[in-house]
This record gives structure tokens, sequence and C-alpha cells, in this order.
């Protein structure tokens, strides 16, 4: 048997594992790993958000990544969490971010933070504030001024924060890297020159914040030194590193995928996504970084457009409620317990690489100290291999890799799962009702008194600064009385384009139609007969923004809103154009405005109770007092027999909901872990709602007197609502 050594990059030019930083630093690196006290580690890694849970989550779900074998927790830091108006900064609750980085330290675990700002995350606006974009001169992500004074400014507000909290590891914390800027090489490449200006300015501005730990950069080919540039996908195997003196990372490794309102459910099945990670191992990889770990729940209206769900699950070890997702939790536990057993000749040695037969090969690493781990593949999709290695053979069932760190013993094969499987069970909670009231928010008119009149149709992020979802369209339609369609019956067609997300029409008053784009075409169009009378009609839209763009080059040009054209079909003239004439704009609902949705405000409005509660008539308040249940399970809402609109507890916003949009367009069914994964590839939920439960966090409720409030676009049945207790 001929074996084919691998070796990279020429030896490094024969500078064997030389250190590109400091010596006196904690924290450095050569090309086989991140050193730490002067000692190469294999670092495994995971991605929890801490505004996607509550504070009270935080030491649960750190320890269950700590006994699922992790290292290091990774998080992104959002912005407009923390800084939702010019030098107004928020460091509570949610997101207290201090605090949930000391929990990480307490549990004995490393932190990457990753500042970005940018961060994508299918978070609103990337993570940029709205009031960023009104600037004068702004331009996201590019050789920009004003960008970046505002991205320094608050890259080095939260490198202060830290020092100040002495959370970087030279100064006996826990953070070992930090990244600066996200996947932005695509974009520098689409953009040319002041892209790469670009990033030579924030790589220059991060190392000069001198943190004495490594900064890293994803999907960035041309990370500057001794910037580390990393690989971001489903499988990076075939990934190197820019410089032969840089470590093989990995800083997101999809678990999964995250639901849009209106698709199914992506999973990824644990055999494939082991498979990706011992693949990455045994080609040299050193660190590699679960995203996500623990997706959680995308409370309030962070949520990104177009129409990502409110649950940010992402099919991630821990589910969305924080249990532990099985049989994914203990197979990749078990994993990362193989290759730490493995870690001493990994960051010793390079592999040695050599054919076992068809599709199967050995990669085998042996340090001059003499330990030895090897790691057996079988590429094949479909057939199992026996092979033979120094003389015992091994079955490797199709698309795995067994481990053995002695190279002797196979303690491992990513595709046999010993863990056992669980199943998702919501239970109904029997001992809770909800006694609902109702209060109706009526369609406003173009001449009252707190609306804004303008000429022609203006982009709705513009007037709402996204202090709202919801931005009126308002105007007025004359009719004459001589009009034919008053006398044969014939309705006129009103047409209405919206760049998104979703729309509903009122004529007098009365609904006259819904219209909502779809994944493929976030464009909603309305067209339909309306009734109109002679004299003046009152035209009114509700435009509802679902989450803002967060992506994209310079995606904060992209709009949103009713921008036309808007025409009338079908009167004695021909199409009438609105979209020139005059309209005037409200900002959001009245209920907002009365805030129905705070608890304790909004009491002197009249609830309607009883008999006289509404059901299914759009644009419907709903408020119900209930007694938290006993026990600790995690609770949710399931919202099946609502349409599309928000929820809140006590004050706290749980999110948008949408379960009339149904998944449809995809196929689901059974799935083969064998062959190459991508998001398409595994669903769930197809001709269901895409999201029907929503995390309603134990923490945000009390013993007695929980006020539940729903706001309804649409028009739901409130009295099927319930409370379910998520059970594993």
């Amino acid at each position: 048997m001929v074996k084919i050594k691998i070796i990279f990059a020429v030896l490094v030019m024969n500078l064997s594992w030389v250190l590109f930083c400091s010596v006196d630093a904690s924290v450095s690196y050569d090309n086989k790993a991140i050193i730490i006290n002067g000692r190469r580690r294999i670092l495994i890694s995971g991605s929890i958000h801490y505004p996607r849970s509550t504070p009270e989550m935080w030491p649960d779900l750190i320890q269950k990544a700590k006994d699922g074998g992790l290292d290091v927790i990774q998080t992104y830091v959002f912005w407009n969490g923390h800084e939702p108006s010019p030098g107004k900064y928020n460091f509570e609750g949610r997101f207290d971010l201090v605090r949930f980085v000391k929990i990480a330290q307490q549990a004995g675990l490393y932190v990457n933070l990753r500042i970005g700002p940018y961060v994508c995350a299918e978070w609103n606006f990337g993570g940029f504030p709205a009031w960023l974009k009104y600037v004068p001169g702004m331009a996201f992500r590019t050789d920009n001024e004003p960008f970046k004074v505002a991205m320094q400014g608050f890259t080095e507000k939260i490198v202060s924060m830290m020092k100040s909290e002495k959370l970087f590891e030279p100064q006996g914390g826990p953070i070992i890297m930090s990244q600066i800027e996200n996947e932005y090489g695509p974009v520098e490449w689409e953009i040319g020159a002041p892209g790469k200006s670009y990033t030579k300015w924030f790589a220059s501005m991060a190392l000069g914040l001198d943190t004495g730990v490594p900064w890293i950069m994803c999907k960035q080919e041309d990370a500057p030194d001794p910037i580390i540039d990393t690989c971001n996908g489903f499988y990076c195997e075939g990934f190197t590193p820019n410089k032969p003196t840089k470590p093989k990372m990995w800083t997101e490794i999809w678990t999964g995928w995250y639901t849009k309102f209106g698709g199914p459910v992506p999973y990824r099945p644990a055999e494939d996504l082991a498979f990706s990670v011992a693949r990455f191992v045994q080609n040299n990889g050193s660190f590699f970084n679960y995203y996500m770990y623990h997706g959680g729940t995308n409370f309030g209206r962070d949520s990104a457009g177009l129409f990502i769900a409110t649950s940010y699950d992402y099919d991630a070890p821990l589910d969305e409620y924080g249990l532990k997702r099985e049989p994914k939790w203990g197979h990749l536990r078990d994993l990362h317990k193989a290759i730490k057993l493995c870690e001493p000749a990994l960051v010793s040695a390079y592999p040695t690489v050599w054919s076992l037969g068809k599709n199967s090969e050995a990669h085998e690493f042996r340090s001059k100290a003499g330990d030895c781990a090897a790691f057996l593949a079988n590429y094949d999709t479909s057939s199992s291999a026996k092979v033979t290695y120094f003389n015992k053979q091994y079955d490797l069932p199709p698309w795995s890799i067994s481990i053995l760190p002695d190279c002797k013993t196979a303690i491992f094969n990513t595709a046999k799962v010993s863990s056992l499987g669980s199943h998702m069970k919501m239970l109904p909670v029997s001992t809770v009702d909800f006694p609902w009231q109702s209060y109706n928010e009526e369609a406003p008119n173009s001449d009252d008194s707190d609306t804004l009149e303008m000429m022609g149709l203006y982009e709705q992020l513009n007037i709402t600064r996204d202090s709202s979802d919801y931005l009126w369209y308002l105007t007025d339609v004359n009719i004459a009385s001589d009009e034919g369609f008053l006398k044969n019956g014939d309705d006129p067609v009103l047409n209405i384009v919206s760049s998104g997300h979703s729309m509903q029409v009122f004529v007098n008053g009365q609904p006259s139609g819904i219209a909502y784009g779809r994944l493929e075409n976030p464009k909603a169009t309305f067209s339909g007969n309306v009734k109109l009378k002679a004299g003046i009609n009152k035209i009114s839209v509700l435009s509802a923004a679902v989450g803002l763009p967060n992506v994209g080059v310079h995606y904060e040009k992209m709009e949103t809103g009713i921008l036309g054209p808007v025409t009338l079909k079908g009167l004695n003239e021909g199409t009438r154009d609105l979209a020139k004439q005059t309209w005037s704009y409200k900002v959001g609902l009245k209920g907002e405005t009365l805030s129905l949705h705070t608890l304790g405000i909004g009491s002197s409005v009249r609830w309607l109770a009883g008999s006289l509660v509404v059901q299914k008539r759009p644009l419907s308040w709903y408020k119900a007092t209930f007694n938290a249940p006993e026990g600790n399970d995690p609770l949710a809402l399931d919202m099946s027999s609502m349409g599309k609109g928000q929820m809140w507890v006590n004050g706290e916003s749980i999110g948008r909901h949408w379960p009339a949009n149904i998944a449809s367009g995809a196929s689901c069914g059974a799935c083969n872990y064998a062959g190459t994964y991508n998001e398409k590839k595994c669903l769930s939920n197809c001709g269901e709602p895409s999201q029907k439960w929503y995390h309603l966090p134990r923490s945000w409720l009390k013993p007695t007197g929980n006020q539940l409030v729903i706001f309804e676009e649409w028009g739901g049945d409130p009295s099927g609502i319930s409370l379910v207790r998520r059970t594993p």
C-alpha cells in the first residue's frame, strides 16, 4: 500500500509552526492551532446568542454546552439592541453582554466575541440600528467616512467595556479571540476598490484596539496579517487559510437552517453533521464552531426580513427552549470526546493520507513523541466499506468516518448513533384558560388630525424609522355620480403593488382584502374589486413589515412599503393613477399609541368581554389574565387558530405570529443522512403552518395575574389559543 504524504505549504517554507503573534501574549497561534498559555488546543465551540434567550436561561444553556464537550461560547454583539438611539445605550436584560460573558467564564469556558458590528444573523437590519441609515452621507459597509466613524465608535465601546471588566484572556478573562466585520469578502469582491479600502481600514482599526487576543475575519480571503481568515458553511474540509502561518478555523458549521414564514422547517441529520466535523478535523482543522448550538427565539421585532420566523431553533443541539435535542446533542458529545482523545497527536503532527480502497482513505497523525490518532473515512453515499488499516479490518457505513485515538481502536463512527432519540412533545396545560377581552382597532382616514400629508407615495422606513411594523397609507378617491359602474354594478378594480411584506386594504372603513409577498417574491400585490360610492371614498391601506433586510450589497437602500403602482381600473376615464395624488400617513396602530401591550397601561380603554368578544375580525386586540402553571417545563403558546400579528406577556414582546402562512412549494419526507447536505434537502412541516408554537419564557411570568395581549391583523379565533408545555 503506497502512502501519499500531504505536505502543507511546502512545510511552511521550512518555518514549522512559526508563531505569528507575540510570544509574550497568553493567546497566540501558529499554523496548527490557537495557543493558550503556551499550549496548542483543538477548540470546540458553539454559538449561543444572548438576546435570543433570557438571562435566566443562560447558566443552563452554557452548562449544557460544556457538558456537550464545548470549550468556547461564540456570540455576535448586537448593535441595534445596545444602542437603540444615538448615544443611548442598553446593556440590561437580554442585552446584558457582560453578564453573559461572565457566566461563560464561571462555567470554565472561553468566549469568541464576534463584535462585527455587522452580524447578518437573520437579525433585523443585520444588527445595525435604524437611525444609522439617516446619518447624513451614510453608506453601509464601504469606504464611507460617516459609517466608519459610527462603526469604530461602537467597536471601541464594546472593547473598552470588555477591558474594563477584565474579560480578555490576558487580563484573566474568557475572551480568547474577537471577530471584526462578518462575511465581508463577497461584498468586497462585488463593490471593488471601496471595499478593499474598507477592509484595510477596519483591519487596522481592530488591531489598534490592542485586545491582546487574535482577531478573525470569516469568509475573507484577503484578511490582512495577522488577522486569521476563517470558513463558514455546511462543509469546510477543503478550506485553507490565506497564509501558511495561520490555523485552519471553521467559525460557522451550520447545524441546520433557519425557518421562514411560508416555508418548511429545515433539519440536518446528526450523522452528516458529525461527518462534516470529523472530515474537517482530519484535514488539519483545529477550531470549529456550531452555528447554532442554541438558536433560541427572535423575540420582539428582532427577526430580519424577509419573513424570518420568530423561532430561530436552527435544528441546533439545544432546541429553542433550551432542551437537549437528541440524538444530535449526545452524538456530538461523543464525537467531541473522541476528538479530544486525539488532541495530542492532532496538534503535534500533520496527517499522512492514503487510500484504503474505492472512496475510502486513512488520515493518520503520528507525532515524534509517539502520539498517534487515525481517521478512517468512507465517502461513498450508498455502500458500506470494509477497510484494512495496519492488518486490522474496520467496517465503515456509507458517508462516515471512524476515529481511532490510539491508531488501533475505533471508539466513534459518525454514522453510528448510540444516543437515544427524542421527539418534541407540546402538551396542553389543562389548568390554564384565557378569559379573553377584545378591543377593536379602526382603520384611520386621511383627514384624521394625527396623520402626515404628502404628495405621492413614500418609503415606509423613511417615515416609521422602524418604530413600528405598521404604516397606514391613506388617500381619498372622488367618484362622480355619473360613473358607469354605479349603474351596472361592475365594481372597479383596485391594484396596489407593495415592495413588501404584507398589506390590508380598507375602503370606507370596511375590509376589502389582504395581500402578502412570498419567499420567492417578497413584493405584495393586491388586486380586487372594491365597493365605491358617489362622492368621497376613504382608502386606507395598512402596510406591515416583517423585519428589515439584513444582507446584500448596500442593503440599507432596499425599500419596503407601498411605492406603487396604485391604480383604479374600470372608471369612465379608464384607469386612474392614484400613486401621484395626495396621501396621508399614520405611523403605527392606535393600540400601540394607547400602550395596550404594556403592562398596567391602557386600563382606561373599554375592553369588550364575554359574549361581546369579537372573533375573526381584522385589526383586533385581545387581552387575558392567567396564572402560571406549576413545574419547570418550558412553555409556549399554540397560535394555530390565529392569522398574523404580534404577542406580549407582562409587557414583554414574545414576537410576531403568522400561523396562517402555510409552508408551501417544498417536498417533505424521509431524509437519508448520506450525501452532501443543503438547506433544501431535509424538510418538515410541508402543508402546515411554518410556526404555530411560540416560546413563552418562564422567567417572564409571575405566579398569578399574568397579562397576555395579542394583536391580530387578519382576524383569528382567540378561543383556540392554548398554553402548552414542552417536554423531551
